[in-house]
């Protein structure tokens, strides 16, 4: 069986290939910034459209939710069909998803334009997560990964914060408008810079059968799982942690968790690097960090200067999980990326979901303190299994002795 191979007509020099990494970084950026837009928007939105907040909850939940089934689904559609036409096709579409939310009479127009923005995210992510080995020297695959799942810790510094800027200054519906030109801009430079990336077969369903069997891959989900759905367990309910348990006030808030997405584009590139290398460990020191910074908000957190730094702490730590788990994938199935990939996409945005569910029904049961625990152990079981299994490669090769 083999891959998706790049058939690219002449190779492209040093300076496109990194330009076209930097695009593909755009597009993983534009996506996601549209996911999250109406985070900052949702109260405005819900008033506009005459429905209620919860509600207009949907417009988060439904698109992590439609990825996580788009994203196999993309893979196995496009058979072999050129990977720059799907990704070109797909920002289109996301184009259009803007477009057609800055429009939005009601809410079911709403919904049905953020059915879409699922769509192109499960798209996107899936075929973008497996093209930096297509487009850079292997030596250069763990920067290029990091470049392209940087887009993703970006949307979150930049994109969200601005989007909800603009929102309060020219009202919700301008700042889909202004997504919608920005991912036209970006197609754009997909169709300046990205060569072309025909492939040799195409992935098929027998593919994805045949992964069933693959033990490391199917591991690498279990850890995706919990570590993604642990970290938004919490996350989704950092607000109120900071005001009530660190006393930080209001007027803070918005710079903090922007200095957590600066801190976050920083673990992205240091796992990035090292993950390619030393997965394992990248893996363990993201899981290690995500569950210090839960026992130092327990412990240490109850005042604004140690709540501020502990949440630098968690962005930094946090950074690194999309580009180490990405990492692991790649080397589980190198013969299956993208199959690899869209499962990975899927059980990405399904810990989204299942973790921000679960964090709710424990902060409402038991109190933001105990489910900052219950997201601590989630973390701390995943860095005991990576430690098993570094542990368990060196008794195998102890056993086996020199060569």
């Amino acid at each position: 069986m083999n891959t998706p191979s790049l058939s690219m007509a002449g190779q492209p020099g040093k300076r496109q290939s990194w330009l076209a990494v930097g695009a593909v970084g755009l597009a993983t950026f534009s996506v996601v910034t549209t996911e999250m837009l109406p985070v900052g928007l949702l109260t405005s939105i819900a008033d506009s459209l005459q429905t209620s907040t919860g509600k207009a909850g949907l417009l988060i939940s439904l698109p992590a939710l439609l990825a996580a089934l788009f994203a196999p689904l993309v893979v196995l559609v496009s058979g072999g069909v050129d990977r720059r036409r799907i990704l070109c096709g797909l920002l289109a579409l996301l184009v259009v998803a803007n477009i057609a939310s800055a429009l939005a009479p009601s809410i079911v127009w709403m919904l049905a334009a953020r059915v879409l923005v699922g769509f192109c995210m499960g798209g996107i992510w899936a075929i973008a997560g497996g093209l930096a080995s297509r487009l850079v020297p292997a030596q250069s695959v763990g920067l290029a990964t990091s470049i392209i799942f940087g887009g993703v810790a970006a949307a979150s510094v930049l994109g969200v914060p601005l989007g909800a800027l603009m929102g309060d200054l020219l009202g919700w519906r301008w700042a889909f408008g202004g997504m919608a030109l920005l991912s036209a801009s970006v197609l754009i430079f997909h169709l300046a810079v990205i060569p072309p990336l025909s492939v040799s077969c195409s992935t098929t369903w027998r593919q994805f059968v045949e992964q069933f069997g693959n033990r490391r891959l199917w591991f690498g989900l279990l850890l995706t799982l919990m570590l993604v759905a642990g970290h938004f367990s919490a996350f989704t309910f950092v607000r109120p942690l900071l005001l009530s348990v660190s006393g930080i006030g209001s007027e803070w808030i918005g710079g903090l968790l922007f200095a957590y997405g600066v801190a976050g584009i920083v673990g992205n590139f240091l796992i990035g690097i090292s993950a390619a290398q030393r997965t394992e460990a990248s893996l363990m020191a993201v899981a290690l960090g995500i569950s210090i910074t839960a026992l130092l908000f327990l412990t240490v957190g109850g005042s604004p200067l140690s709540g501020g730094v502990i949440l630098l702490l968690w962005g930094l730590a946090y950074g690194g999980v999309s580009v180490g788990l990405m990492s692991w994938m790649m080397k589980a199935a190198a013969n299956a990326v993208e199959v690899a990939t869209a499962l990975y996409v899927a059980v990405f945005n399904i810990g989204i979901a299942l973790g921000s569910w679960l964090g709710g029904q424990f902060v409402d049961a038991y109190g933001l303190s105990a489910n900052l625990g219950l997201a601590g152990l989630a973390s701390f079981v995943v860095f005991l299994l990576l430690f098993g299994i570094i542990l368990r490669h060196k008794s195998c090769a102890k056993k086996q002795g020199p060569d």
